[in-house]
């Protein structure tokens, strides 16, 4: 098992780290020597969490250091540690019981990420020595930072073609099998929403399927919105809105790397990923308000709003998802703002039409302290997509319950019968935080590979 820079099994050299809270406080430092003491009672480090502080021997040399922890088991609360102490090795001394050392192990590759593929990072991380590292939260951070660099990359480097070629790659690595229809093939092959949303761009839309898995174990569908850039289309965004966009193929980086998590554990499910590819670009053949686009499913769609564009690719991908008779239907989208506006950044909105379902990604999510929040399928709300010459609108004028109407949206191409779910996700981080670095971001991804997991077993 290959390490990641951040860690090393060597702990012959390695400073003691303590992990402490709050509650534990005043026993731990009543123990420590009385340099340490002192040192600790002048800053006032009572364990507050997020808190850490390094102290000297008697020659001034670094010798140990303190982290406040809360939550034990949230990788999230050791996630400080990396960007607060001084480069070295350092190694636990306080006893963990097994998942609060793998909550360390992950949130400490979490804390040293950095994005350095344009601009190499100046600063040199500690290290974290354990005498064993736990290869499955070695899968999981893999996959959450294949996230994070996935939505980080430009377009110039992250459009359609670069997501088809990583795809590639993960399906090589695990020896899966996949697919891709692209360019003028869409219309072929009756994908006309994916199509009519890529179409203007000099780079051709494309729906990326990878399947892997035994045919005799439960049949699971990832869907992932690619819009690996979005411009709104001829309903053009401004510049603020429009500034962040390489996001918007977030919900793909989430599939993927889900699906690539799920290969490398090798659970017992049959995975089949679907990914619509495409860039939402301004031109002379750009997709017009008011058009009328008859989908896979073969219901016709009025074009409201060319920037509610990522629904549209994705009911094509979920008519092909449910032709496929899954037994689980997960899709995972940057579908919009008025999901940010209701939750904020840290909460991806959950919709699903399964109580089961729901609570289990939710149960989850608790578990693994990566928290979701179920929004309702209100579907007198399908009133906001009335078209007067259409079945259906792709939005409204209405400002009303944004991110409902979107998931009943989805919801209408989602086959009777069909387990389903929608996690409506930001995908990024706007602001520094511990752990938590300006840019691309997993959310909601542990959750999902611990209910498919639980499922399994």
């Amino acid at each position: 098992m290959t390490l990641p820079s951040a860690y090393t099994h060597d702990t012959t050299a390695a400073l003691p780290l303590h992990l402490i809270g709050k509650s534990d406080h005043a026993e731990w430092l009543a123990a420590q020597p009385a340099h340490v003491q002192a040192w600790l009672a002048s800053h006032r480090f009572d364990g507050s969490s997020g808190s850490a502080h390094t102290w000297a021997d008697a020659n001034g040399q670094l010798a140990g250091a303190v982290l406040g922890i809360e939550d034990a088991l949230d990788p999230y609360a050791y996630a400080h540690a990396p960007r607060a102490l001084p480069a070295g090795i350092w190694h636990a001394v306080t006893p963990l019981d097994p998942a609060a050392r793998n909550a360390l192990q992950l949130g400490w590759g979490l804390g040293c990420y950095r994005f350095d593929r344009y601009k190499a990072s100046t600063r040199t991380t500690p290290q974290l020595a354990l005498p064993g590292f736990d290869s499955e939260t070695l899968d999981i951070l893999a996959a959450c930072l294949r996230v994070r660099d996935l939505v980080n990359t430009p377009t110039e480097h992250m459009g359609p073609d670069e997501l088809e070629a990583i795809a590639r790659t993960v399906a090589t690595a695990h020896a899966a099998c996949i697919t891709v229809i692209a360019g003028e093939d869409l219309l072929t092959h009756n994908y006309p929403t994916i199509h009519a949303v890529g179409r203007a761009s000099h780079r051709a839309p494309r729906l990326i399927e990878l399947r892997w898995g035994d045919a005799a174990h439960p049949h699971i569908v990832l869907c992932g919105k690619g819009v690996c850039f979005d411009t709104g289309g001829l309903d053009l965004k401004a510049a603020a809105g429009m500034r962040n966009m390489k996001k918007d193929m977030g919900g793909a980086a989430h599939a993927l790397a889900l699906a690539e998590l799920v290969m490398a554990r090798k659970l017992p499910l049959r995975i089949t990923l679907l990914i619509a590819a495409v860039e939402n670009a301004v031109g002379p053949n750009a997709f017009r308000p008011g058009d009328i686009i008859t989908t896979r499913q073969n219901v016709s769609v009025e074009i409201d709003n060319t920037d509610a564009e990522g629904r549209l690719v994705l009911c094509d991908a979920l008519t092909r998802a449910c032709e496929l008779n899954p037994a689980l239907l997960l899709d995972f989208a940057t579908l919009t703002g008025a999901a940010r506006i209701a939750l904020g950044p840290d909460l991806p909105a959950l919709y699903a039409n399964d109580d089961a379902l729901a609570n289990a990604w939710l149960n989850a999510g608790m578990q693994t302290r990566d928290p979701l929040w179920r929004m309702p399928l209100w579907r007198p709300y399908l009133r906001y997509l009335t078209s007067g010459i259409a079945d259906l609108a792709n939005a409204s004028n209405s400002s009303m319950a944004g991110s409902v109407t979107a998931a009943l949206y989805l919801e209408r191409f989602v086959s009777e019968g069909t387990r389903w779910a929608h996690l409506d996700v930001y995908a990024w981080n706007d602001s520094d935080r511990p752990g938590r670095p300006a840019g691309g971001e997993a959310l909601g991804l542990r959750a999902a590979f611990a209910m498919l997991q639980a499922h399994c077993l």
